[in-house]
C-alpha cells in the first residue's frame, strides 16, 4: 500500500510502498478514503508534538473511510461500514489499523472529505467552548486565527452556543470565510490593533486562541473581567508566558485544552461531544469548510499549504 511518512525525526516525509497491515485484538482495518491535516503534523515531523511517536511513522491524524476486516475478537463496526477515526499517526495511507473504540461510524449523506476533517477541529472547539469555558448565549468570544482548521469551527460552534462572534484573522479572504461562517465582527490581524479594536467592540468574555504569541497578548488585556482565556496551540510558534498578578485583578481563568488528551481519561466527554455535532451535521446548522481536497501523491504540497498559512478551514488528502 502507499504511505506518506518519515524516517526520522527532520526528515523531508516521502510517499512509500508498506506491506499492507492486519488488525490485532479490539482493532478494525480501514481502508481510508481521506485524511484530514492538522498543524500537529508539522510538528510531528519535527518530534515537537506533545504526543512523540519514534519514526518511521507514516503521518495522519484522522481518516475517514470503510471497515473492510476485524481483528480477534471485535464484532463491529461490521465490514462495510462507514467511520471516521481519531487515528494519532497512519492516517497517509491506503490502509489503517484503529482501536474499534475509536470508529465513529458516519451518516451516509456525510462525504468522506467532511468526515475526516470533523472530529479534531469541531470536536476541539466544542469541548472548548462548551465543556471547558462553558460559553454562555449573549457572551462575547474572539476567536484568532479564525480561518484555520480549528479557528473557523469555533466561529461556528460559538454562534451556535448564542454568543456574539470576533474573528481575527489575516488578509480579505481568510476574514471573508470567517464572515461566512457567521462571525459578527472580523479583524484584521495584520492591520489592526487588535486590543484596541476588541475593546472597542466590548472586550471579551471568551477567548478561543489558537495562535499563541503577541495575539494571546493582545487578547488577554482585552478580556473582559470574569473572563475565560483557552490556549488551543501555538501556531505562531511563541508560548505566551501568563502573568498571574493580572488574572487576580480581572479574576480571569486560564484554561488548557488537549482535546486528544481526553481519550485517556474521560473519553465519554469526546464521545457525547462528537453525537451532538453529528446531530448538529445532520440538522445542517454546521457546514464544514474544506479549502483545498488534495490526492496522496501531493501530500506534501498539502502539508505546505498549513505551513504557509495558505489554507482555510481544513486541508484533506484522498486516497
Amino acid at each position: 500500500m502507499r504511505a506518506f511518512g518519515i524516517n526520522g525525526f527532520g526528515e523531508t516525509p516521502a510517499l512509500r510502498v508498506l506491506p499492507r497491515p492486519e488488525p490485532g485484538p479490539g482493532e478494525v482495518r480501514v481502508r481510508i478514503a481521506a485524511c484530514g491535516l492538522n498543524f500537529a503534523d508539522l510538528l510531528m515531523i519535527e518530534g515537537r508534538y506533545q504526543e512523540r511517536p519514534e519514526p518511521p511513522l507514516t503521518l495522519g491524524m484522522e481518516v475517514a473511510g470503510i471497515v473492510d476486516a476485524l481483528g480477534p475478537g471485535v464484532t463491529g463496526p461490521p465490514p462495510g461500514t462507514r467511520v471516521a477515526a481519531f487515528a494519532g499517526t497512519g492516517g497517509l495511507a491506503d490502509y489503517g489499523c484503529f482501536p474499534a473504540a475509536r470508529c465513529l461510524p458516519i451518516p451516509d449523506a456525510m462525504p468522506f472529505a467532511h468526515a475526516a476533517g470533523f472530529q479534531i477541529a469541531y470536536g476541539t472547539a466544542h469541548v472548548a467552548l462548551d465543556h471547558r469555558a462553558a460559553l454562555r448565549p449573549g457572551e462575547t468570544l474572539l476567536v484568532l486565527g479564525a480561518a484555520g482548521g480549528v479557528g473557523l469551527t469555533a466561529v461556528e460552534v460559538g454562534k451556535v452556543l448564542g454568543a456574539r462572534v470576533i474573528a481575527c484573522a489575516r488578509g480579505a479572504d481568510k476574514l471573508e470565510a470567517a464572515r461566512a461562517a457567521g462571525a459578527d465582527h472580523i479583524i484584521d490581524s495584520e492591520t489592526v490593533d487588535l486590543r484596541a479594536e476588541v475593546r472597542a467592540l466590548g472586550g471579551a468574555d471568551v477567548v478561543y486562541d489558537p495562535v499563541g504569541g503577541a495575539q494571546f497578548v493582545a487578547a488577554f488585556r482585552a478580556t473582559n473581567p470574569g473572563g475565560r482565556i483557552i490556549p488551543i496551540g501555538f501556531a505562531s510558534g511563541t508560548v505566551p508566558q501568563i502573568p498571574a498578578n493580572h488574572l487576580l485583578v480581572k479574576n480571569l481563568t486560564v484554561i488548557g485544552l488537549y482535546w486528544g488528551g481526553y481519550l485517556k481519561f474521560r473519553p465519554e466527554v469526546l464521545t457525547g461531544s462528537l453525537q451532538t455535532l453529528l446531530e448538529w451535521y445532520g440538522a445542517g446548522t454546521l457546514h464544514p469548510h474544506v479549502s483545498h481536497e488534495l490526492p496522496i501523491e501531493r501530500a506534501a504540497e498539502a502539508l505546505e499549504l498549513l505551513r504557509s498559512r495558505q489554507s482555510t478551514g481544513k486541508v484533506v488528502v484522498t486516497l
